[in-house]
């Protein structure tokens, strides 16, 4: 693995590390601190993508998918105490939502992303980006907290999330977990746009070192 690859791995790894933390953690009533760190995920391996190709950004995504993996991992192994029961920091639900949401999504994203990378700059990472996180928000609130998975963990049904609530407070009853799934992509498509100015800046950045250096 070339070094130059290093930098977009040691991101990736501290952004998956950070989100993994920063999702038990609300931030008002539909969101988690994890919501504004995990969108970067995509920034990087668009970044990688148009600067060292898809192989590279492919490499990329699995070492994030492996760190995303062991955090859930150990999560699950930590025991937490509340109303005279304990419960793991992750649930299994939880581990196999956010592993298959990240997996599939990333590389949808570096597909899409080397479909269209011969057409207008910004329109590669823009597409690939709402595309993959519209998947990896569906994989995953709908793996981790709807009622149709129930039987793949039991003894740790989330009730709290399967209850009616209107819609991100004002719209028609739904379960509480379509409202943070839809919370949580209206943050992923802002956070998207607003990656196209460092998306441009970084490539623009890498691609002139790189020819400094040849």
């Amino acid at each position: 693995m070339k070094n130059n690859y290093l930098p977009g791995i040691i991101a990736m790894a501290v952004i998956v590390v950070a989100s993994n933390i920063l999702v038990q953690y609300l931030f008002g009533d539909w969101l988690t601190w994890g919501a504004f760190t995990y969108p970067l995920a995509f920034l990087v391996t668009d970044v990688m993508n148009r600067v060292y190709g898809i192989a590279a950004a492919r490499r990329v995504v699995f070492v994030g998918f492996c760190v995303g993996i062991l955090c859930s991992l150990i999560g699950t192994q930590v025991m937490l105490q509340g109303d005279g029961y304990s419960y793991p920091a992750v649930t299994l639900r939880v581990a196999l939502g956010s592993g298959i949401g990240f997996l599939i999504a990333q590389m949808l994203d570096v597909q899409i992303f080397d479909r269209l990378r011969s057409g207008l700059w910004w329109r590669a990472p823009l597409a690939s980006t709402l595309i993959g996180s519209a998947i990896d928000t569906a994989l995953f609130f709908t793996i981790a907290f709807s009622s149709m998975f129930n039987r793949l963990e039991v003894a740790s049904i989330p009730d709290w999330a399967q209850g009616g609530a209107p819609l991100l407070g004002s719209g028609p009853e739904l379960p509480l977990w379509v409202s943070l799934a839809v919370a949580d992509w209206l943050v992923k498509l802002s956070i998207a746009l607003m990656a196209l100015v460092p998306f441009r800046m970084l490539v623009q950045y890498l691609v002139g070192r790189s020819v400094k250096n040849h």
